[in-house]
């Protein structure tokens, strides 16, 4: 939506992990043996460990589509979304644009929020934004999150499409269960996610959504030499959430069994925790807010996370 830039959101992994004295390999692990133990990447390398972690994070599935999928885009990897911010602001000078987002979960909220300020702000032909939101928008979330986001896509004039799925997906638009055909040329995929496919690929034990399966010490129940976190991995213990929360939970944990593991040391087990905090992005200068009992919307709530975003990225970019 224009709120922050690449520069804002980006950290200088490679010099990090060559400061700190580590290696970087830019590639793509596809495969692990955990009898060899090494991993193979997408160009064919094989790199050897003693102990390894997993922080894969999880993508978008893509489902069947036809024809051309160029104004087709998922809202993971974060390439995606800046490939289609720049793809949306060169087409809205040339035409008025029709985006559909599909799917009802949060991704979607803010990606038409958003979408709308892009729009607003990049051009005279401001977008007609649809979402396909299944059977209901935010169905996993509480009334007081659901009606807040749907009022505040409303009153923008983005359209919400509840109780029926979309049965197919093509260039130039998609098509309901019923057969109903909406005409578009922009598509976002918000459909939910599912952790990286490497440890399906690899014959390794998964929970049911594909995860690497891990103990309460985060480490995959059959080769103790094998960790991870985030939302790549399936916890044993407790099924959890795909936000990013766990994944900074886990960070001193995962550290710390890492370093054990090669030492010889006890595990320290991982502790979810309790309620978390929820703040959504609403793509007008506001947001929804939700902790425990307390949810409210408006000016405040987008502060608020503007605020441990930023400090967040600064904590880490510190670090270059």
């Amino acid at each position: 939506g224009g709120f922050y830039t690449p520069a804002d959101i980006r950290f200088a992994t490679r010099h990090v992990v060559e400061k700190q004295g580590g290696k970087f390999i830019l590639d793509k692990a596809v495969r692990v043996d955990p009898e060899k133990k090494t991993v193979q990447t997408e160009s064919g390398q094989e790199v050897p460990y003693d102990v390894v972690s997993f922080n894969a994070g999880s993508q978008v599935p893509k489902p069947d589509m036809e024809g051309d999928a160029e104004n087709i885009y998922t809202v993971k990897p974060i390439e995606r979304l800046k490939e289609a911010r720049d793809r949306i602001k060169a087409l809205l000078k040339e035409k008025p644009l029709r985006v559909g987002v599909i799917g009802g979960g949060p991704s979607s909220v803010e990606i038409a929020g958003n979408v709308w300020r892009l729009s607003m702000n990049s051009g005279k032909n401001p977008a007609e934004i649809t979402v396909f939101a299944g059977s209901r928008l935010m169905s996993g979330f509480s009334e007081g999150i659901r009606r807040r986001a749907r009022k505040s896509l409303s009153k923008r004039g983005i359209r919400i499409l509840e109780g029926h799925r979309v049965g197919k997906i093509m260039d130039g638009g998609v098509v309901l269960d019923t057969g109903e055909t909406h005409g578009l040329n922009f598509i976002f995929l918000a459909l939910g996610v599912k952790p990286n496919a490497i440890f399906k690929a690899s014959g390794l034990p998964t929970g049911p959504d594909g995860g690497l399966l891990v103990n309460q010490y985060l480490q995959s129940t059959k080769y103790p030499d094998m960790f991870g976190g985030g939302d790549c991995i399936y916890f044993q213990d407790q099924p959890l959430n795909k936000v990013g929360v766990y994944a900074v939970r886990q960070n001193p944990v995962l550290l710390h069994n890492l370093m054990a593991q090669l030492e010889g040391r006890a595990l320290k087990p991982f502790d979810p925790g309790g309620d978390y905090l929820l703040i959504f992005n609403l793509g007008d200068g506001t947001g929804v807010f939700e902790k425990k009992w307390l949810t409210f919307s408006g000016r405040l709530a987008f502060l608020i996370k503007d605020y441990i975003d930023r400090r967040f990225m600064r904590k880490f970019q510190a670090i270059e």
